[in-house]
């Protein structure tokens, strides 16, 4: 692990433009040892023996489609580490402007070339367009690469400053006509977008808020675009009850009391200002 102060300018860049994109910070060594288990994670060899949450393709099947993993982080400590790692704590905290920093959950990302998949695209959208059960609208997410990742091969692209539009109800992850779904969110929100790709090399990390509208186009490369997303809260964030996002897996592990706090077990602390970090640190 690389470490990285974030500055002033930094969190400016995020603020103002709805994202931001740090240096590489883990190194190619263990970026291989990540790889190698997010590919065990996606045949179905569960270190822990406890399944994730959930995957939209079972294990041992062809890999025709993109491969997207909630809460891999329960089935391989390696993938725990890499997702609830202090820095990456840090660095969203900083950016956030906020004290404090919980795994909201994970999710793991394989990409297939497009000449092995049938739906090679994410459709534009907004991450909280599926987590308006939690308040306030101040959470974030951690892309973090395990390929160098280009607009060849599929990189995220992002909307700068769509963080400030509010919450448009047009968002759909798993839209292959991105041209079609794009004018669509035009027409709604009133204004023509542009996109950027994020270009990172392995072991870099970008940074996007909630709101911030974003997807990617299918991967045209030879070979697979893996990474791993790290889907971060700020401490302290709480249930919204009676939201269309009511059927979200996060909502099983509370009271079901609106206004429950996300927090415990199942959404682990990665950082907290002036608190010893968490356990990983020792053994990443």
């Amino acid at each position: 692990m690389q470490a990285y102060q974030v500055t002033q300018s930094d969190v400016d860049f995020y603020q103002e433009h709805g994202y931001w994109i740090a240096p590489k910070l883990f190194s190619d060594e263990e970026v291989r040892l990540f790889r190698e288990h997010h590919a065990r994670v996606v045949a179905g060899d569960y270190e822990t023996g406890q399944p994730p949450f959930d995957r939209n393709l079972p294990p041992g099947g062809p890999v025709n489609r993109l491969v997207k993993i909630d809460n891999s982080h329960w089935s391989d400590s390696a993938i725990s580490r890499l997702v609830t790692h202090p820095l990456i704590g840090a660095i969203a905290a900083r950016l956030a402007g906020v004290s404090g920093i919980r795994l909201w959950h994970d999710q793991l990302l394989h990409k297939p070339p497009q000449a092995e998949s049938q739906a090679g695209a994410v459709g534009w959208h907004q991450d909280y367009h599926y987590w308006q059960c939690a308040t306030p609208a101040d959470m974030l997410t951690a892309w973090i690469a395990l390929v160098d990742v280009d607009e060849h091969n599929g990189c995220m692209e992002v909307v700068p400053g769509s963080h400030k539009w509010g919450l448009l109800p047009d968002s759909d992850f798993f839209e292959q006509d991105l041209d079609t779904l794009k004018q669509r969110i035009e027409a709604v929100s009133g204004r023509p977008f542009e996109t950027v790709p994020c270009i990172l090399p392995a072991g870099a990390v970008s940074f996007h808020h909630c709101l911030t509208v974003h997807g990617s186009r299918p991967n045209q490369s030879s070979g697979a675009r893996v990474s791993m997303v790290a889907h971060l809260m700020p401490d302290g964030t709480r249930y919204r009850a009676g939201t269309p996002a009511e059927p979200h897996m996060n909502v099983r592990f509370l009271s079901g009391q609106d206004g429950d706090e996300f927090a415990g077990p199942y959404f682990p602390l990665l950082y907290r200002e002036g608190q010893a970090d968490n356990t990983w640190k020792a053994v990443i």
